[in-house]
């Protein structure tokens, strides 16, 4: 019998499979099937939905033969199945039902391909179904490295730094040059409502502070699964919300115009998430299991490495709340807007960010106007109450590092430079002109 493991790509539910089903009276019943999932070499699962004669024949007969189709290569296999058990729970269970509820999100099908139970079958016979035509070649499958081993060495390199800025970029360079050529990194908001691009690579535009709503689209559902989802195929989908946020208050998210592969897996650490790492691709099939298990570890060593650097000790600068320099004024005077009640920020009314960080630079701001001070230490940041920081180690450091990228991508009066690590410098090219908006 063929190895199921040879024929993951069959298992992707691109294409629907057909399964075949007979009642107590041998009466043949046919019906599609969305998908058949890989379970083990000697196990699949079935989803059942909604195919009440097929899920009547299985429980009545215990037997089952489905059709798969390998949407590369076109090459179909005939499984001959026993059934086992139905599961309505459970990390199977899970994983198929967010997989099936980003595929009905993408193809705008709604709640009809809900998940009743994941139904497990052992796999008596596999064999290949000759084609009626000779079929054409697939394309080329892309260069293989070791994928688990590089994955591992780049786990290694990231866990020897305790820098942020220095983590994120070892991450995301390293993932390039193990072919993963398009990146985000998003992080949870304070409230773990949304998530926030925090870096990326491979895109015409960083996109820093970009949100995706929890539960929204492939990444949204990663973060409330807390489950890694692979849509091999795109070519018929509909494309992942490109924001999120209010009037106004929204950045586009950086991404292919047409992609054809997608990927994202969670950041998980101590129980608890940490953030989502995104990939895409333009092709087809880019990206496969291994694939999926490489980012994976990649992605939890990640959100270890910066929830350790949250934790790392920090020096506390003899130039902390220094005023600025001399500068010469160049007279310009700019409007900075500071909304209340979702801390957004708007510069001359442009949105700028809003969160812990629109609050975070309002400070700034707000410290430079009245005093004249440009130099901020994170470490008095941290015990600074009026900020309400949300925790003690609240992801302060990557939170000003969405900052000082997003301020610099808007190119305005108003930038953040780190000197050195715990340390800030505000840099404004002429004058604000504060406003405090309590409501809208």
């Amino acid at each position: 019998m063929i190895r199921l493991s040879d024929l993951r790509d069959a298992f992707e539910g691109i294409i629907p499979s057909v399964v075949g089903t007979v009642d107590a009276q041998g009466i043949p019943n046919v019906s599609y099937l969305s998908h058949v999932y890989y379970v083990d070499d000697s196990h699949v699962a079935m989803s059942n939905q909604y195919f009440s004669k097929t899920i009547a024949n299985v429980r009545s007969q215990g037997v089952a033969t489905v059709l798969v189709l390998d949407a590369r290569t076109g090459q179909q296999y005939m499984l001959d199945l026993s059934f086992k058990e139905a599961l309505d729970s459970g990390p199977i269970f899970e994983r198929m039902d967010n997989q099936l509820d980003v595929i009905s999100e993408l193809h705008g099908f709604g709640a009809l391909m809900k998940l009743k139970t994941a139904d497990i079958y052992q796999v008596t016979d596999c064999r290949p179904v000759d084609p009626a035509t000779t079929l054409e070649p697939p394309p080329p499958p892309r260069p293989r490295c070791d994928r688990m081993g590089r994955a591992a060495s780049l786990g290694a390199a990231i866990s020897a730094l305790d820098d942020a800025d220095a983590i994120l970029d070892a991450t995301l360079d390293g993932l390039r040059d193990m072919g993963f050529g398009h990146l985000m990194v998003l992080l949870p908001d304070a409230d773990g409502r949304a998530l926030s691009t925090i870096a990326s690579r491979g895109y015409d535009r960083r996109g820093a502070g970009a949100e995706i709503v929890v539960g929204d689209g492939l990444i949204g559902r990663v973060a409330t699964s807390r489950r890694p989802i692979r849509i091999a195929d795109m070519r018929s989908a509909v494309r992942y919300a490109a924001s999120a946020g209010g009037e106004g208050r929204s950045i586009p998210l950086p991404g292919l115009e047409h992609p054809q592969c997608q990927m994202a897996v969670p950041m998980l650490a101590r129980g608890q998430l940490r953030g989502v790492v995104f990939a895409e691709s333009e092709t087809s099939f880019a990206f496969d299991h291994d694939d999926e298990q490489a980012l994976s570890v990649v992605a939890g060593q990640l959100a270890s490495a910066l929830m350790l650097a949250e934790l790392a000790p920090e020096a506390s600068p003899a130039g902390g709340g220094a005023a600025c320099p001399d500068r010469a004024d160049s007279g310009r005077r700019f409007r900075f807007r500071y909304f209340m009640h979702d801390d957004s920020v708007f510069i001359d009314d442009d949105y700028v960010i809003k969160g812990v960080a629109g609050r975070l630079l309002y400070h700034f701001v707000r410290c430079h106007a009245d005093s004249g001070r440009c130099e901020f230490a994170n470490r008095e940041i941290r015990r600074e109450t009026a900020l309400k920081l949300p925790d003690l180690k609240d992801n302060l450091e990557t939170r000003l590092i969405l900052l000082r990228q997003r301020l610099e991508d808007k190119q305005g009066p108003v930038r953040l430079v780190r000197p050195e690590r715990g340390q800030l410098r505000l840099l404004v090219d002429g004058k604000p002109e504060i406003e405090v908006v309590e409501s809208v």
